[in-house]
């Protein structure tokens, strides 16, 4: 699908699988394109718990309308994100279980874009045949890295990996990290939950982006995490940000 604006098109494609252990997806997707949002749920709580709050994440900003301004649009998908975390919490109190997701958005408008998180789903820009991650996890085992006590190696063999800090669901008040990123022809975007990246490096991630056909994107990594022990459900959204003449056609 193809959105255009001012300066660019974005064209995206999302899957999602359970993996090979799990009997239940708790991810949930939201591709938006002719909106300029994309959004990767991780839910946690187990089956009826992990599935309600992901899916309550992508019901409730289902609805956003791409504002005038790229601050305004980010402001209500935040004020949407209250209102469902506000939401998760009064209805694990009443049904006495926990359940709580991780989120990580998208949001473009005009030549610049948004990406917000909370919890351990990855945001990354695939620029000149480069790979960058663009968000930093929210888990016990990033918190130890980022103040030194832990390298980044050791990180990924860590028993508390799965540990995070921050999702929505968990806590009276959600915090969401953000960072506003500038938009140029050719980048690609990959939103992506834990199941991804705990199966396959960097390498093979760049390798997928590569092909720059973002429905190929999505197959090649879901293909590429299959093929290895998929021990959790993964889900991916890949971005491609094109020129107006090249989105027209």
């Amino acid at each position: 699908m193809k959105n255009d604006v001012t300066d660019f098109c974005w064209t995206s494609a999302s899957r999602t699988d359970v993996g090979r252990f799990r009997m239940y997806n708790e991810d949930s997707v939201l591709d938006l394109p002719e909106r300029g949002l994309w959004v990767v749920a991780d839910g946690m709580g187990g089956h009826s718990s992990g599935d309600y709050a992901s899916n309550a994440i992508v019901s409730g900003l289902s609805g956003v309308q791409p504002p005038a301004s790229l601050e305004a649009f980010a402001d209500e998908v935040r004020q949407r994100l209250d209102d469902v975390n506000r939401h998760i919490n009064e209805t694990s109190a009443q049904n006495k279980a926990t359940m709580g997701s991780t989120v990580v958005g998208l949001l473009a408008n005009g030549g610049h874009g948004v990406v917000l998180w909370a919890g351990d789903s990855r945001a990354y820009r695939y620029r000149s045949g480069e790979l960058s991650r663009l968000t930093r996890d929210h888990s016990q085992v990033e918190e130890l890295v980022r103040l030194g006590l832990l390298a980044p190696d050791e990180a990924e063999r860590h028993p508390a990996k799965n540990l995070i800090t921050r999702a929505v669901g968990i806590a009276e008040s959600l915090y969401l990290d953000s960072e506003i990123l500038d938009l140029a022809v050719n980048d690609i975007f990959l939103l992506a939950s834990d199941g991804l990246y705990q199966e396959v490096d960097e390498k093979t991630i760049s390798e997928c982006l590569s092909l720059g056909d973002c429905q190929s994107s999505c197959d090649a990594l879901i293909e590429s995490t299959l093929s290895q022990l998929a021990r959790d459900n993964v889900s991916v959204v890949v971005v491609r940000i094109v020129d107006g003449e090249e989105g027209a056609h």
